[in-house]
């Protein structure tokens, strides 16, 4: 056998060797997709379980009948007008000059609302950057960067509300846990914002510096990329930028609570404005949690907690749960097949990006804010 077949022979084997304990590896440890699997199931099991134990389907029949659908209207209304605040939120958060039109965002957003209900692990996240990116020169980091900090917000402003409602609301046995997320929260958002607003784009150069040994990300490309983040991070580096977010995360979340009363009304339940924003803020918070399409199991289960704070029976806070949860999928399922098909027919897109400060000034595009 000559040397270069040894050395040949040699490496073969220490590649089947490197091989082996890489799936061993990976056979040793379980992939994150799988523990988030497992993570939802057990969420969505245990949800289930607090809104389906102790039911009476027969009183669940009798409520669905003995609704006053009429209330439904104005519910929907809300829930509507609250989805075009969340909307205007989004749009707050990228930086001053460089905002998309509000038409093409709330297409992507609704979009984005629209697959989160029917897949899991809230792809839909993803999918309104593709079409915001698609439908306006915004770059999709910077985009990707607002929708971080728009999350923050919500939980931020989902505290801040249950905090200041607190004394028309009944005594529940989590809120001292929520006490203790909303400082922690608090402090995080500072922390971070006092970071940027100190050093700028530094310490996200820093933690970019690993990337600049890709190709992709090397030289005038990273720089690009830091510059993108920074942008996305508006609402947690300038102020003026922060308030009117934070004002329309808070509008937001209060014509939820409305929607949320407004179905309790059509229900006859008797029960204070305060009953609303409880919900809104259950839901609200259980949403972070993993959960399957739709929130299903989830959603019903957090609105039966919120309720049961009231003294409310199961069988009546079933039905309520049931309607309220579809009132917070069917129009998204609706509108979202309505933009899918809309924005296959008009299709727009900038080839080249806008330098800042041009985004506000570019022709509206074909879409469902067109005029």
């Amino acid at each position: 056998m000559s040397v270069r077949e040894r050395e040949q022979g040699a490496e073969g084997t220490q590649a089947t060797v490197v091989q082996g304990n890489a799936r061993e590896a990976a056979t040793r440890r379980p992939p994150p997709r799988r523990l988030l699997t497992v993570a939802t199931v057990l969420v969505t099991v245990v949800f289930c379980y607090i809104a389906l134990s102790g039911i009476h389907f027969s009183a669940v029949w009798a409520s669905l009948k003995s609704c006053d659908y009429w209330w439904l209207i104005p519910a929907l209304a809300a829930f509507g007008l609250g989805n075009v605040a969340r909307g205007m939120r989004w749009r707050s958060l990228f930086a001053p000059g460089r905002r998309p039109r509000p038409g093409p965002t709330l297409d992507a957003m609704m979009v984005g609302y629209f697959y989160n209900n029917i897949m899991p692990a809230r792809v839909g996240e993803a999918a309104r950057v593709i079409v915001l990116t698609q439908r306006t020169p915004t770059p999709p980091v910077e985009t990707v960067g607002t929708v971080i900090v728009e999350r923050l917000y919500d939980v931020l402003a989902i505290l801040v509300i249950f905090f200041l409602a607190q004394p028309w609301l009944p005594d529940v046995s989590w809120f001292r846990a929520a006490a203790v997320a909303a400082i922690v929260l608090a402090l995080a958002i500072a922390a971070v914002a006092a970071i940027l607003v100190v050093y700028g784009e530094r310490p996200i150069r820093f933690l970019l510096r690993p990337l600049a040994r890709f190709d992709l990300f090397s030289g005038a490309r990273l720089d690009k990329t830091v510059s993108e983040i920074v942008h996305g991070l508006s609402g947690l580096r300038n102020r003026e930028v922060a308030v009117e977010a934070f004002l329309w995360t808070i509008a937001a979340w209060m014509l939820t609570a409305l929607s949320s009363y407004l179905v309790a009304v059509a229900f006859h339940l008797g029960l204070p404005f305060a009953c609303g924003v409880l919900v809104a803020v259950a839901i609200g918070l259980s949403m972070i949690l993993p959960s399957p399409p739709a929130a299903l199991g989830v959603f019903e289960g957090a609105a039966i907690l919120a309720l049961q704070a009231y003294g409310l029976p199961k069988s009546e806070s079933l039905p309520y749960a049931l309607v309220l949860h579809a009132i917070n999928f069917v129009p998204f399922v609706l509108v979202g097949l309505w933009l899918l098909h809309y924005n296959s027919r008009h299709p727009y897109r900038r080839s080249t990006p806008a330098p800042a400060g041009e985004l506000d000034d570019l022709p509206h595009p074909v879409g469902i804010g067109a005029r």
